[in-house]
Parts: C-alpha cells; structure tokens; sequence
C-alpha cells in the first residue's frame, strides 16, 4: 500500500495494516502554515500517529519529511527522499514555441509574468495581485498571465479589477497546455503561504525561466541561480524591485536547463528507476521478513 495523502495517510494504512497488507508506505507531499488555522491543527494533531500502520517513510524533499515524520527519523535515514519527477526533455526550452505562444496571444515585446496555480489560501493569491500591481506601477511594457482555477476566483478578479489592471492581464482559466506557457513566459511567481515540491516550479525553470518563490517554499525547489527565495515579509513593492531586476538579468541568458534538472535530482527517467528498486527491495525485505512454511507474502 502506498498512500501520499500526507498526515491523512493514517486511515488507508490503518485499513492496510488490518487486512494484513506488508509493506505500508506514507508519503509527506506538503507541509502547513499557521494562517491556516483550523486546516494546519488538524494536520498537527494528525501528524503525531504519522508513524503508525506504516513501515517505510517517504517525502518529496526534506522539509516534508521532516514535517511529518519528525527530525529524527530524517537524520536516521528512515525517510526515503524522492523528489517530485519532471521530464527534462520534454520541459526544456524551445524558442519557436516561445514566439509562436507570444504572437498568438499578443504578447509581442512584453514582459511576461506568468502564474499558474490553484486559486486558494494556500497559493497567496491576493499577495500575489499586490505584486504585480507594483509590477505595473514600475514597468510599463509588463504584462501579467494566471491560470488556473478556484473558490478565491472571484476575489482575484475584484482586486485585478481595484487595481485597474484589466488590460495588463491575461485570464486563461484551467488550461491543459502548458508547455507553452512556460516557454513563452519571462518569469514565474509563486508567493504560497506553504507547499511541499512545487511542481509548477521545477518545470518552470526546466524550460530556464527564473522562478520568485516565498521562503515559505523549500530550497530543494531552486534549479541552479533560476530559483530566487524572497521572505512574506517584505512588502508587495520590495518584491516586485527583486522580481524585475532579477527577470531583467535572466532574459538575455534564456536556455534549456535540462542537464541542471537532472543534476539535481529531479528527472523523470531516474528517479522512476529509483522508485522501482525501493519497491522491488521492500517488497524483498518484507517477503524474507514474514515468510513462514510454504505462505509467501508477494504483495
């Protein structure tokens, strides 16, 4: 059984354990904030059984795993760090694509912001509405994208519209297409209150786009100097200045970052063949450890 509903992992593993399933495996994928008040109690209460009915730990990135599972068993080496995948061929960047995105959506000599996330307190939305009004207010030829979908929908479009900044903003809604974006983009933001290992982000700065994320965001997220940590508590003005010197020095350097993906850990292709050995060994260890006369536990 491999759960990866976080600290909510115990139910599934807990019916796992009572039919005599072996091996049990919890996957951490995120973390919790406390603005989140009711949201983040309940994962703190929740995380203090995180290590019953299951026998093998694992987290997409280090602060997970210590999130959940506790700073012991991090430094015991019982938590098996997996890092969110990325197909680094397919998530590199491609100039054609890029200029063909921008002329069919007018973007021409812009400079293109790009935000594609779910529309929820998690993602810091309205933060991020802030920015780009300061954005705005600095630099004249931006232009702002949100993708995505939600129940602060609403709420977005009201502040947009507060700020009047209606004709500099691109509305795509839920969209499927991705790829393009990511090329066409110039920079990517993504304020969240928390998360685990955005994957948004690494696919991001696979195709080399610079990445502004909240130091609310693991480190493990920042592919070589693309991933830039800035804290929530600097002003909405303070990170539009980082964001537009930082978007300004990476454009004439824009290139594929395929080899940098894969150097740090997170292509597809090897980290599928890691997962398979972990499985393979213990659903081996598991086997050696519950054999008995002629019954042999095989899944």
């Amino acid at each position: 059984m491999y759960a990866l509903n976080n600290t909510m992992n115990l139910f599934p593993l807990g019916i796992a354990y009572f039919n005599g399933i072996k091996v049990r495996v919890s996957e951490s994928l995120t973390m919790a904030s406390p603005l989140e008040k009711k949201k983040t109690m309940m994962k703190n209460v929740l995380k203090r059984f995180s290590h019953l009915f299951c026998n093998y730990y694992m987290a997409n990135g280090k602060d997970c795993g210590i999130y959940q599972f506790g700073k012991k068993a991090y430094e015991d080496g019982t938590i098996n760090i997996f890092l969110t995948p990325v197909d680094a061929k397919k998530y590199t960047f491609d100039p054609i694509l890029r200029e063909d995105t921008r002329q069919k959506f007018g973007w021409g000599n812009m400079v293109v912001y790009g935000y594609i996330a779910r529309f929820e307190k998690q993602k810091n939305p309205l933060f991020l509405v802030d920015i780009m009004n300061e954005i705005a207010q600095k630099q004249d030829n931006a232009h702002f994208v949100i993708i995505g979908a939600g129940s602060m929908e609403q709420q977005i479009k009201n502040k947009i519209a507060k700020y009047g900044l209606d004709e500099k903003m691109s509305w795509l809604g839920r969209r499927e297409d991705i790829k393009q974006f990511y090329n066409a983009f110039d920079a990517f933001l993504l304020p969240s209150l928390y998360e685990g290992l955005p994957v948004v982000g690494i696919e991001s700065q696979s195709t080399g786009l610079p990445v502004f994320f909240s130091e609310e965001i693991t480190r493990e997220a920042g592919i070589a100097e693309l991933g830039h940590f800035i804290s929530l508590k600097k002003s909405a003005a303070e990170w539009a200045n980082i964001i537009i010197s930082e978007t300004r020095k990476a454009m004439p350097l824009r290139r594929g970052r395929e080899k940098d993906l894969m150097n740090a850990g997170f292509d597809a292709v090897s980290e599928a063949e890691r997962l398979t050995v972990f499985f393979e060994r213990a659903v081996e260890e598991q086997n050696k450890r519950f054999k008995s006369n002629n019954n042999v536990f095989l899944f």
